[in-house]
């Protein structure tokens, strides 16, 4: 691993669910449909859910006010079913196989 002085906004979406899981677990598919298109875009590098499962972490390029933009579009959010928190954070240092995705 090394490390590296790295450029370029990036910012975590946390959800966090509000709702029962069952009611997430129907939302999921559009969910799931949601995240292929924001990796499709390039907007995501990292997605998963919490442990335990009590919501979710995407790490997602871009500033916050693209971020926030982002997130307010998930069916979980729109739904009522997730709220979300935007933290904006500048990579300073990362391992090798991540400088690509920064790049």
């Amino acid at each position: 691993m090394s490390r590296y002085r790295a450029g370029g906004e990036l910012s975590l979406i946390l959800l966090s669910y509000v709702r029962p899981l069952d009611e997430l677990d129907s939302l999921m598919a559009a969910h799931v449909a949601w995240l292929d298109a924001g990796f499709a875009e390039g907007a995501f590098l990292v997605a998963g859910r919490r442990e335990p499962r009590t919501g979710g972490v995407i790490v997602v390029r871009g500033h916050r006010a693209a971020a926030e933009a982002i997130a307010a579009t998930d069916p979980f959010v729109t739904a009522g079913a997730a709220t979300v928190e935007v933290v904006p954070f500048h990579a300073s240092f990362a391992a090798d196989p991540v400088r690509a995705w920064l790049a």
